[in-house]
């Protein structure tokens, strides 16, 4: 039986586009389909499991030994998933694709040495030798087909309208994983520019202080917060992190102690300890090598004892710290 192609309508001149002598298959509005596909940042990159997955599965269900998921760009196709071929890519003018992405359904092409388009292809006279091919668009929700999830054979045959619908299937799901990874990699990238924002508001109190200003902002809950520093009782170093203590309130902020000793106005906080600086009016006694800080909100974390913040002194700090109080 031959197979003629059926693409979607009439194949218009909107529909081709003249290179030499050779005429590609070219949907409507191809810039903002080539747009389109440059948003989901995926040409060229490493092979990936949740792709190949279902090219599996569509060369299983289909009974094929090729499986392919085609992205079409400007001058190629390039190959996301492949299986039952090396190669990575092959030009555009040349693929079986390039038609397939001009309408909904799936494109199936019985026997190629039949059928007047594809019978002098390099693919089919030449290695990988197309006989069969059938090619579900990928569609995104703008109506853009991106490319195919598309099998191939190498002997004439076709699809039960099963193993048709279950590639549409497919299609759709290659889909869903295209948006699924540009959401994940937005949502990382929102992350680093909150990170980087966090960073650099930090990285900025210095200069918020030289000006006589007296706040702070720290991340909470993904959300920059502003503390002024006469609310803060005192700082607590957690590794790459430390914890700034409130009356009400801890924040975490990514610093070292030292960075925080030039961020917070010097004379109003002082180091006690490699691991603690305290606002210096919020010290009510000292008591042996323990500084004691007003009483606050119990719910706050911290060396709690009847409603009092007993921080340590360490040895080397001691002396700073009586003279800031006058003592000595």
């Amino acid at each position: 039986m031959t197979s003629q192609p059926k693409l979607n309508g009439t194949t218009t001149e909107e529909k081709q586009a003249f290179v030499g002598s050779k005429i590609y298959a070219q949907p409507l509005q191809e810039y903002a389909r080539l747009e389109a596909l440059e948003s989901y940042d995926i040409l060229d990159t490493a092979p990936e499991a949740d792709f190949d997955d279902l090219t599996r599965l569509a060369a299983y269900i289909c009974e094929t030994p090729i499986s392919l998921i085609s992205l079409i760009d400007a001058q190629r196709q390039w190959f996301k998933s492949k299986l039952g071929l090396e190669v990575p890519e092959t030009p555009r003018e040349i693929s079986f694709c390039q038609y397939a992405i001009l309408q909904p359904d799936v494109f199936e092409v019985e026997d190629a040495t039949r059928n007047e388009i594809f019978r002098n292809n390099p693919l089919v006279t030449g290695d990988p030798n197309i006989r069969f091919y059938a090619g579900a668009p990928l569609i995104t929700h703008d109506g853009f087909s991106l490319g195919t999830l598309c099998i191939i054979d190498t002997v004439p045959r076709s699809l039960t309208e099963k193993q048709k619908d279950a590639l549409q299937s497919l299609a759709r799901t290659v889909v869903a994983h295209l948006e699924l990874r540009r959401a994940r990699f937005a949502l990382d990238n929102e992350k680093e520019k909150l990170e980087n924002l966090l960073k650099l508001a930090n990285g900025a109190v210095n200069d918020g202080f030289v000006a006589g200003k007296s706040d702070i902002f720290v991340k909470q809950e993904s959300r920059l917060v502003k503390v002024n520093a006469a609310d803060i009782l005192w700082v607590e170093a957690l590794g790459d992190y430390v914890n700034i203590h409130t009356h009400k309130d801890r924040y975490t902020v990514y610093a070292t102690m030292k960075d925080m000793e030039t961020k917070l106005p010097g004379k109003d906080f002082v180091r006690v300890h490699r691991k603690y600086i305290i606002g210096v009016d919020k010290i009510k006694t000292i008591e042996d090598d323990s500084a004691v800080i007003e009483k606050r909100d119990t719910s706050n974390a911290g060396h709690m004892m009847n409603g009092l913040m007993y921080v340590p002194i360490g040895s080397s700090y001691k002396t700073t710290l009586m003279k800031r109080l006058n003592l000595i």
